[in-house]
């Protein structure tokens, strides 16, 4: 098409050159004729129409050269020309042709050269609704163009919506802020120095203690709110988003009736709004995170607990004890009722509910050799069963299940991770080969398509879901992993000897490692902090010395909850020692540690 363009050009040209044996034409005067063109140069160093003498009359000279070689046919009309010597002062045009040849390429030439700006021409939203399909290096280089196009490209629409985007201060409006494009540099720069951070370990750590709680059965947390359940029967929160700590005391519903020991904490669960604890006994406590210390519901297993799970978001608690699994809600007055009763064939091990489910709550349960998608329409369904192959790790995100399973017989075809649809129940994946049995699997807070599991053999191993394959394997524990979590370039694990790693995912190497006595039995992260719980497997050692009338345990035998601080605005600040974080609402006990009274102000 453009050479069909060019040779009706080359055409058109010809056929005006061919007029010159033809009678000559009557030509303006030379000065209303260079005024004309003046104008049309508009300001040109050089003018078309000035006297052949004049220095304009070398690049008109030049201009008419560029036509003849466009006839011609050249490569590269456009070429610069050879450097000019002193030549001569050409002689001027014979006909009136060579001019209107002369101007028509001067007015094409302009054309191509005078590119309106679409901002002038389109709707200022218009061109918006353009530019936000541009990045932040695009919209950067768009603003040197000119000062229209930097207006355009510093908008403040879409410099907040590239902070949504890359997730930087995801809580906030348009008009929060006056110059979004400053606050997203400065959140670029923060995320830069915050994994500096990370990988030197330069930052603060702290240890959560309770020195009344005896010895830590159970840990978790959720956006930097850490709860411990003891063998005491106490349930401590912790708020590490304050520079203090403090966090509201939970007590429990059979404290003041029954006197004596309390039962111990088999689990405990936390997540915005509602805190968990699930006892030996087969009672379950459920706390306000909005209103503290009494419990706002409670309800009575006949059995001990074997799997506690809560909600991501909301108020759905699951509980599995002996072969039933019940889902405990509030209803739509906010009364708390049994949202669903479901009955299995064999003991729970690992109980989840699946985050957006819907109004009716959905729970997967791995009992033994079975994996259960219970539903309150279906509440049979087997998602997976094989006989002599029992699951050894359960996760799952909003759409998928995956969870290992652990081979066994003469057939023997090593210990595999199977991931599956909840929606379909069929098998989407079947991952690894290993000879070890997988002890842990991190599917819900993994990136996209990825999948980080802990073995034991010793191995930290990442999966990519869209084809099935390994993208590495990390050895550096000396016992088995037990707990293991991943982001989009850092991953955070940790063993049955008590060590904790933080490797870089995608150079494959180990960063820096921690160590503590217990196995570590919890890790979460976020880009600015870590919180890691070392939890004894002996729950009654041996040697303690830990009686009814004992209100303490020694340190060896307690397990203990590290907090990491990261963040550049805690590195000015020094770590804040545990005994200035007192609440001075404990009762007198005695902490081996420091040698003084408990509160602290009574030495």
């Amino acid at each position: 098409m453009a050479e069909a363009g060019l040779e009706e050009f080359r055409r058109r040209w010809r056929e005006e050159l061919a007029r010159r044996e033809g009678p000559a034409k009557r030509r303006r005067p030379a000065g209303a004729e260079r005024e004309e063109r003046g104008r049309r140069r508009r300001g040109s160093g050089s003018e078309p129409g000035a006297p052949w003498g004049a220095p304009g009359g070398a690049a008109a000279a030049g201009y008419f050269q560029l036509a003849q070689s466009l006839l011609g046919g050249g490569e590269c009309p456009l070429a610069p020309p050879p450097p000019r010597a002193a030549a001569p002062t050409p002689e001027p045009p014979e006909s009136a042709a060579e001019d209107r040849l002369l101007e028509q390429l001067i007015r094409d030439l302009n054309e191509i050269n005078e590119i309106p700006f679409f901002d002038i021409q389109l709707p200022y939203e218009l061109a918006l609704k353009i530019f936000q399909y541009l990045g932040r290096t695009e919209l950067g280089r768009c603003a040197q163009v000119s000062r229209t196009w930097k207006v355009l490209a510093e908008d403040e629409v879409l410099w907040y919506r590239l902070c949504q985007q890359e997730g930087y201060l995801p809580d906030t409006s348009i008009s929060d802020c006056s110059c979004w494009k400053l606050a997203f540099q400065e959140s670029r720069a923060k995320e830069h120095t915050l994994r500096t951070n990370w990988k030197n370990r330069n930052g603060a750590v702290s240890q959560l203690q309770y020195e009344l709680g005896k010895v830590l059965c159970d840990v978790h947390s959720c956006d930097g709110v850490v709860i411990a359940g003891y063998t005491s029967g106490d349930v401590r929160l912790w708020d590490t988003r304050t520079w203090d700590y403090t966090a509201p005391i939970l007590e429990p519903m059979h404290g003041a009736a029954e006197p004596g020991a309390q039962p111990h904490v088999s689990f405990v669960r936390i997540n915005n709004s509602l805190a968990v604890a699930a006892y030996e006994d087969g009672t379950v406590n459920v706390w306000s995170l909005m209103i503290g210390r009494d419990p706002v519901h409670c309800y009575q297993h006949n059995l001990s607990i074997q799997a506690l799970a809560l909600s991501l978001e909301g108020a759905t608690i699951a509980t599995a004890s002996g072969f039933e699994v019940r889902v405990e809600c509030p209803n739509e007055k906010g009364y708390w009722e049994t949202a669903a009763h479901f009955e299995v064939q064999k003991l729970v091990n690992f109980l989840h509910l699946i985050p957006d489910a819907g109004k009716h709550p959905v729970a997967v349960a791995a009992a033994e050799d079975v994996v259960y998608l219970l539903k309150a329409e279906n509440p049979s369904q087997v998602l997976h069963s094989v006989y002599g192959q029992p699951v050894t790790c359960l996760d799952v995100s909003s759409k998928e299940a995956a969870f290992g399973v652990k081979s066994l017989g003469w057939m023997n075809e090593g210990n595999k991770i199977l991931l599956y649809s909840l929606q379909t129940s069929q098998c989407l994946a079947t991952l690894g080969s290993s000879l070890g049995d997988f002890t842990c699997v991190n599917l819900q807070n993994s990136p996209p398509h990825l999948l980080v599991t802990g073995n034991k053999d010793r191995r930290v191993r990442v999966y990519d879901l869209r084809n099935s394959s390994s993208l590495c394997s990390l050895y550096g524990h000396q016992l088995g992993v037990s707990a293991v979590q991943m982001d989009d370039w850092k991953i955070v694990s940790g063993g049955e000897e008590g060590l904790v790693c933080v490797w870089d995912q995608r150079m494959g190497n180990k960063l820096w490692e921690m160590h503590a006595r217990h196995p570590v039995r919890h890790i979460w992260f976020n880009t600015h902090s870590l919180i890691t719980a070392n939890i004894p497997n002996e729950k009654n050692p041996r040697g303690a010395s830990i009686l009814d009338d004992d209100l303490t345990a020694h340190r060896r035998h307690r397990g203990i909850i590290y907090a990491y601080e990261f963040s550049m605005d805690q590195l000015a600040l020094e770590s804040i020692l545990p005994i200035c974080r007192s609440s001075y609402d404990e009762v007198a006990g005695y902490n081996y540690n420091i040698g003084l009274a408990v509160p602290y102000d009574n030495i």
